[in-house]
C-alpha cells in the first residue's frame, strides 16, 4: 500500500489573522502541523482548537524571529520531533506605521529581522531539506506593499519587495527539485497589523479590508498549483499592474496620499 501518512507543514507567525487562517486551511486538508509564534499561551490554545476540530497533530515551538538565532534554534526543534516539513508558510511579518527618521533603530531592525532574516534563513533551512528528498512547498507571505515604495511604511515595502523577488527567483531555481516557492501578496486585510504597525485607518476603511480566510484559501491554492505568486482580490491585482506603467516617484505620491501617511507628522 502506498503510504498515506499525514504531512506535516509549518507555520510561523501562527497566533495572526492570516497565521490561523492557515493553520485551519492546512488542518481542513489534513496536514499535521507546527505552530510557531512568539508567545506559548495563544499557541497552546490554537493547537488544541485544531486538534479539537481537524483530528490533526500539532506541535508547539514558541520563536521570537525577531531575536537573533531564533530561525535556527526553531529549525534545531523542528528536526528533534524528526518532523519532514512538507509545507513551509513563512508568515510572521510586521510594518510599522510612521516617518523613517523618527522611528527607533531598535523597532526598525526587529522589523529587518522578522520580514527579511528570519524568512530567509527559514526559508533556506527547509526548502535545503525539501530539494534533498525531492519536493515540497514554500509559501512566502509578501504584501502589495511589495510593488511600491510608500511613504509612512518605506522599511516595510522595501522588506515586502525583498520577499516578492526573492521568491520569484527561488521558484526557479528549485522547481526542477520539485519544490514549489510561491508568494503570496494580501492588500489591505482585517488583522492585528494595523495595531501592532500603529496606524488608525481612516473613517470607512475597514469595509474595504479582505479578510483573513479567503486571502489564505487563494494562496494555498496558487501554492499547490505550482504558480509562482498570486495578488489577492480583483482590486488590488489592478493595482499591482498599474505599477509597472507609472515611475516610481509617482508611486511614493499617490501611495502616501492612499495610505494616509499624510496624517502623520513626525
Amino acid at each position: 500500500m502506498a503510504d498515506v501518512a499525514p504531512k506535516w507543514a509549518l507555520v510561523t507567525g501562527a497566533t495572526g489573522g492570516l497565521g490561523r487562517a492557515f493553520c485551519e486551511a492546512l488542518a481542513r486538508r489534513g496536514y499535521n502541523i507546527v505552530v510557531s509564534a512568539r508567545h506559548a499561551a495563544p499557541l497552546e490554545e490554537l493547537a488544541e482548537a485544531l486538534r479539537a476540530g481537524h483530528g490533526v497533530e500539532i506541535a508547539v515551538e514558541p520563536a521570537d524571529l525577531a531575536e537573533a538565532g531564533a530561525a535556527q534554534a526553531l529549525k534545531r526543534a523542528v528536526e528533534a520531533r524528526d518532523i519532514a516539513v512538507e509545507t513551509l508558510v513563512n508568515n510572521a511579518g510586521f510594518g510599522l506605521h510612521g516617518r523613517f527618521h523618527a522611528q527607533s533603530a531598535e523597532a526598525i531592525g526587529g522589523m529587518v529581522a522578522v520580514n527579511v532574516a528570519a524568512l530567509t534563513e527559514l526559508t533556506h533551512a527547509f526548502a535545503a531539506d525539501m530539494a534533498e528528498r525531492g519536493g515540497g512547498h514554500v509559501l512566502l507571505v509578501a504584501s502589495t506593499a511589495a510593488f511600491q515604495p510608500i511613504p509612512g511604511y518605506a522599511v516595510y515595502a522595501a522588506s515586502k519587495a525583498y520577499v516578492l523577488s526573492l521568491a520569484h527567483a527561488l521558484h526557479e531555481e528549485l522547481r526542477r527539485r520539485k519544490v514549489v516557492v510561491s508568494v503570496l501578496c494580501p492588500g489591505p486585510t482585517e488583522t492585528e497589523f494595523w495595531a501592532r504597525a500603529g496606524h488608525v485607518l481612516k473613517w470607512g476603511a475597514r469595509a474595504d479590508l479582505m479578510q483573513p480566510g479567503p486571502v489564505v484559501e487563494e494562496g494555498l491554492r496558487a501554492l499547490y498549483a505550482g504558480k509562482p505568486a498570486v495578488v489577492t482580490g480583483l482590486a488590488n491585482r489592478i493595482m499591482a499592474f498599474s505599477t509597472r506603467l507609472a515611475p516610481r516617484s509617482l508611486q511614493a505620491k499617490a501611495a502616501e496620499v492612499f495610505m494616509g501617511s499624510r496624517k502623520k507628522k513626525a
